[in-house]
């Protein structure tokens, strides 16, 4: 693989990462998420053979929302959501990193998940709050496990409604496994730290030629 197609494979994986835990945040302030990005992101769960990002989303346009997001991010760019988006995102390539320690909850969500796409191919429906219900419970059952808890901030309202706390841990889950693609495409809390430019320009430039208005 070239080296621009190494960048390629990292900033998409990124901005899959970025793309779920801004779905988070929205849902958890408003309720409501982007539509067409939440049904990426959580069919990526489903992607079992993908190798990158750009496989699991079927192409750059169903990351859009993450790599705005990203952009903005890397930017410097002062606007309300960053705080908590920067926080999540860490959160997550942490917990990405206890659960790859972790064999037995591994398979053990990657049983859950099949058992999910099986589920979700047979009853032909797009009921997307029955499938984060079962996305839902596969991440209590693994994730929700460890010591480290991941601290949701938005409307008290939203937060309690159960619908919402479904969204908000399919969500998650989708954003761990953008995590794991991060690290299979080279990715690591030192090239986030060393190669911000490169990713912010590799971002930049996908928005600007592959993104159709």
């Amino acid at each position: 693989m070239s080296d621009s197609a190494a960048w390629r494979q990292r900033t998409l994986a990124l901005a899959a990462l970025i793309q779920a835990v801004g779905l988070v945040d929205q849902v958890a302030r408003t309720g409501q998420a982007d539509p067409e990005a939440m049904e990426a992101s959580i069919d990526s769960l489903f992607a079992f053979s993908s190798d990158n990002a750009e496989q699991a989303f079927q192409g750059v346009a169903s990351i859009e929302f993450g790599l705005r997001g990203l952009r903005d991010l890397l930017s410097g760019n002062d606007y309300a959501e960053k705080p908590n988006i920067l926080r999540y995102a860490m959160g997550v390539l942490y917990l990405q990193k206890k659960l790859r320690k972790n064999r037995d909850m591994m398979d053990l969500m990657a049983s859950r998940l099949q058992h999910a796409a099986k589920k979700k191919e047979f009853s032909n429906s797009n009921d997307i709050i029955g499938l984060c219900g079962s996305l839902s419970s596969i991440y209590q059952d693994t994730l929700s496990n460890f010591s480290y808890r991941l601290q949701i901030r938005g409307s008290a309202q939203q937060l309690q409604d159960s619908n919402n706390a479904a969204k908000i841990r399919a969500l998650l889950l989708a954003a761990v496994r953008a995590a794991f693609l991060w690290r299979q495409a080279g990715g690591s809390r030192w090239v986030l730290l060393l190669q911000r430019r490169r990713i912010f320009d590799t971002a930049k430039e996908l928005l600007s030629t592959e993104i159709r208005h």
